[in-house]
């Protein structure tokens, strides 16, 4: 029997996903590159889904690949086939997170070396523990990221910074991770700071959220224009819409807004 690699519960519009391989410090061997991708193609399905949280069990949230798994050709992937949309499979489980139509929190802790780094860079927001242990770690084995990575990072850090941390490898600390921009904030709890924030989250008018990620997915790359067009088609589409009438209607009548999916 194939162990679990991935777990989900789902109440009140949120996901709550954990790696769960702890005896591993959630090390990425090919059965959980398989679990995660097709996570996430089951949350990009799912009914009623609002935010979904990201963590891992035990001791680290993802310390990057499991090399010797990996190194026996485990995977037995093309790196160049795009079993994805434009990823192939070891960048759906970064990537994707970013593709998915509602915010994604990662709640970090213990380690994120390598792969696991790239894998929380795909989230939306990035809450991490002060103690946690940060590496962009592939060059130590004369490999380059490739899980995502490059596309994600250009959002969030200085292109001289990140070419340090890659041709380094070197170890830093989350004070310093969130000092260069890769992570939103610190917390001692990250989990329980991305449950209330998943919770604030899933009680906003969720067709205004998802047109939201849509526009910053966006403005990631595009020019001006584009953008500028996007933002008026997505209003258009709001303005007077059910949920967006009942979002008004509860602020004026202080009440919590009940929104249809």
């Amino acid at each position: 029997m194939t162990e679990q690699r991935v777990t989900m519960t789902f109440a009140d519009g949120i996901a709550d996903v954990r790696l769960v391989r702890p005896d591993k410090m959630n090390a990425l061997d090919p059965a959980m590159f398989a679990a995660i991708a097709q996570t996430i193609d089951t949350l990009a399905a799912l009914p009623g889904l609002r935010a979904v949280i990201l963590s891992g069990e035990g001791r680290a949230f993802c310390a990057g690949l499991d090399m010797a798994s990996m190194a026996g050709g485990g995977s037995g992937l093309d790196l160049g086939a795009r079993s994805h949309g434009e990823a192939n499979l070891f960048q759906q489980v970064a990537w994707g997170w970013r593709t998915l139509p509602v915010p994604v929190i990662a709640a970090v802790h213990g380690i994120a070396f390598g792969g696991g780094f790239q894998i929380l860079s795909g989230a939306d927001i990035r809450i991490i523990a002060p103690d946690t242990r940060c590496a962009i770690m592939e060059m130590k084995w004369g490999i380059v990221p490739d899980m995502a990575g490059f596309a994600l990072w250009r959002t969030t850090v200085r292109d001289d910074v990140l070419r340090e941390l890659i041709y380094t490898a070197r170890e830093f600390d989350a004070a310093e991770a969130l000092a260069l921009g890769f992570v939103t904030r610190l917390a001692d709890d990250p989990h329980a700071e991305a449950m209330a924030l998943a919770r604030a989250i899933a009680g906003r008018n969720p067709e205004a959220i998802r047109a939201a990620k849509r526009l910053a997915n966006l403005s990631a790359d595009a020019a001006a224009g584009p953008i500028l067009v996007a933002e008026s088609a997505e209003q258009a589409k709001l303005m007077r819409s059910p949920n967006q009438m009942e979002a008004v209607m509860a602020n004026m009548q202080k009440r919590a807004p009940t929104f249809a999916d």
